[in-house]
């Protein structure tokens, strides 16, 4: 009897290129690859700045400050970086703040290597880089829509997710080696290195040519109220940076804290955290994976709803865990659990606000992205050594099962919404149509 006939079904094959379907452009692979070599030297410097912290201050409220410093700028200057995203050009806005980021990391690489560097000296360039990212993230995430056009912008921002966590798999498990043989002054000076192939990418792109910004007929106080308005007064957006600013405080303490996990209780080195974190970004990497198969937005409420669930679970279980193993097991689930709503989220909020509004708009996202965590920062440090940094992480994942909750009663106003703007964009589609027949 011979055996059934392998499968051809080329469905599980149309799935894969669809997700893919960002990087037919090629300003976008250039975007892509050159975001993946940076994003990896951003998160070698992120897990060794923060082991460099712990060396010099054995301090879990210092872990929480250098997390503080570099989120605050956020809070202080996001709106006036939409002002800038909406005025300016956004490809120019990203260039020069590469270059700038390049700077800051081979200047803390040089301190560290050199063996003269200070806990004031790292707080002082984590401010920097906050300034830097407070300004370039509005910018860059609004100017994905100039690379690729709007059907394929769901899958260039899971595909932006995905490379960001595959990066946070790699760098970390590198920082973890560079800094038990070398130093944490390697990772700094290899992160400067790196930033030259975002540069690079930038230079060789092949983008229309720009046409200069009209002058501004507003004053910028105005301006800024007009998005800000905006983003208040229309329920879904509102719903949306709501849920970023909870996420994002919730997830804080268990990053804050990674290097208390990994050196005092499940006692390992900068080795064991690299891997932990990396285990982390290898969830949220197959969690986007599966974002950018979604065809429409209808189902994002649905789909950011049980991500929540599974960062809860992910959290508590976590927190209760003493066994290096099991702890690398669970990671993935929070990674899956943090990732998947905030690029849906992400997704959502571009496709919902109008072009003129996207960089305040964005901006806005960046406040609640890096404005909540320094309060979670904070509390981890002030926690943390009173009631212990398990007891601190599982607390916050009892808190996002409340969140889970309490966003899947607000899932209707977002399929409404969604529904709503596809009628507006086959209209104008139809519109476009018509009027080029005539």
């Amino acid at each position: 009897m011979s055996s059934p006939p392998a499968s051809t079904d080329p469905a599980p094959r149309r799935q894969f290129s669809y997700a893919l379907r960002a990087l037919r452009h090629r300003n976008f692979c250039l975007f892509f690859i050159g975001q993946f070599i940076s994003r990896t030297g951003y998160w070698m410097q992120g897990m060794a700045l923060g082991w460099l912290v712990y060396r010099l201050s054995d301090s879990p409220f210092m872990l929480g400050l250098s997390s503080f410093v570099g989120q605050i700028p956020a809070v202080i200057l996001g709106l006036f970086a939409g002002v800038v995203a909406d005025r300016f050009s956004r490809y120019r806005v990203c260039l020069c703040t590469q270059v700038l980021f390049m700077l800051q990391a081979l200047t803390l690489g040089v301190l560290t290597l050199s063996g003269t560097v200070a806990v004031w000296q790292v707080l002082s360039l984590a401010l920097l880089a906050g300034v830097l990212l407070t300004f370039e993230m509005p910018a860059r995430q609004t100017f994905l829509q100039e690379i690729v056009p709007k059907e394929d912008l769901t899958s260039a921002i899971a595909l932006n997710s995905a490379l960001v966590n595959a990066a946070r798999i790699l760098g970390p498990a590198l920082a973890g080696l560079l800094v038990a043989s070398f130093g944490e002054g390697a990772c700094f000076t290899i992160n400067g290195i790196c930033y030259l192939a975002i540069i690079g990418g930038f230079w060789a792109m092949r983008l229309p040519k720009e046409t200069p910004p009209p002058p501004p007929t507003t004053s910028t106080w105005a301006f800024i109220r007009e998005g800000v308005t905006y983003a208040v007064h229309t329920p879904a957006i509102r719903l949306l940076l709501l849920l970023i600013a909870l996420l994002s405080l919730l997830t804080t303490p268990y990053t804050v804290l990674m290097p208390v996990f990994a050196k005092d209780i499940l006692h390992g080195g900068p080795g064991a955290m690299g891997t932990l974190m990396g285990a982390a970004g290898a969830g949220a990497v197959v969690g986007v994976y599966f974002l950018a198969r979604q065809r429409n937005t209808k189902n994002l409420g649905r789909f950011i709803t049980f991500a929540l669930l599974r960062l809860a679970v992910g959290l508590i279980l976590f927190s209760c865990s003493r066994n290096f193993w099991l702890s690398l097991l669970l990671l993935p689930l929070v990674g899956s659990g943090f990732m998947v709503p905030m690029s849906s989220a992400n997704t959502l909020l571009q496709t919902l606000t109008p072009a003129p509004l996207q960089g305040r708009v964005m901006s806005l996202f960046l406040m609640m992205f890096m404005g909540a965590p320094p309060i979670g920062s904070l509390l981890a440090g002030a926690l943390a050594p009173h009631i212990g940094a398990p007891l601190t992480v599982g607390m916050t994942g009892v808190a996002c099962l409340g969140a889970a909750g309490w966003f899947w009663l607000k899932v209707p106003l977002l399929e409404q919404a969604t529904s709503a703007q596809e009628e507006r964009d086959e209209q104008a589609t139809l519109r476009a149509a018509e009027a080029t027949r005539g």
